[in-house]
């Protein structure tokens, strides 16, 4: 088909050997896709592969109907959750779905994140919830983890995992991991005593600061 670029392809390809070879899954669960901001068509991981199996040829691209344009694998089971997304989230251009330890402690419990860190809060939000439970790869699940994302940029999944979206896959990595080393102070702090939380003003001037002066801008 005209229009799809394999080098979207390959970034797929990319993120999905980081995220288990970072810890942000086992096996073959969890997922990732990109959306090309030029196309708004969708590159997603194939269903139930091996992360160091998973080729170019194995991306399966969709568009905002959840339609098949490319590719001869089935997509990932949570293909619904990733299209919802991108329909919901038009600053959004890479979805990252991790089982990742920490934040799967939280979704067991059904606990949301509030916010206790710095870097946390400046590209994350002042909280994340966990959203309303639903089996995986149904419509009901896709629903409920967009009306828990909102305007934040990460979600809990119960008895399942998190969900992080960004710009673009640098961005979304940078979440995933600021969300489970988050998630993992949480959990030891709740073991010893009382988890400070930021205040509002405080972290409404941190993400101010994080969004026009941090950096080089």
């Amino acid at each position: 088909m005209q229009g799809i670029k394999n080098e979207l392809k390959q970034a797929v390809v990319d993120a999905g050997l980081r995220m288990v070879r970072q810890g942000l899954t086992v096996g073959t669960w969890g997922n990732i896709s990109v959306r090309d901001s030029e196309t708004g068509l969708v590159y997603i991981s194939p269903s139930g592969i091996d992360y160091e199996d998973i080729g170019e040829e194995d991306i399966v691209v969709l568009n905002d109907q959840v339609e098949v344009v490319d590719g001869d694998r089935k997509p990932s089971i949570e293909k619904v959750m990733h299209v919802t997304v991108y329909n919901a989230r038009e600053d959004v251009n890479a979805v990252i779905h991790t089982h990742s330890l920490y934040s799967s402690v939280l979704g067991v419990n059904l606990m949301e994140l509030p916010g206790i860190s710095e870097d946390f809060v400046q590209i994350v939000g002042d909280k994340i919830i966990c959203c309303e439970y639903a089996l995986p790869g149904t419509p009901e699940l896709a629903r409920n983890v967009v009306q828990a994302l909102g305007e934040r940029n990460a979600v809990i999944l119960p008895n399942h995992g998190a969900l992080a979206v960004g710009r673009d896959l640098h961005d979304a990595f940078k979440i995933c991991h600021v969300v489970e080393k988050t998630a993992h102070i949480y959990v030891m702090a709740l073991s010893i005593g009382t988890p400070h939380l930021i205040s509002k003003e405080d972290i409404d001037a941190m993400q101010y600061f994080a969004r026009n002066v941090y950096g080089q801008k």
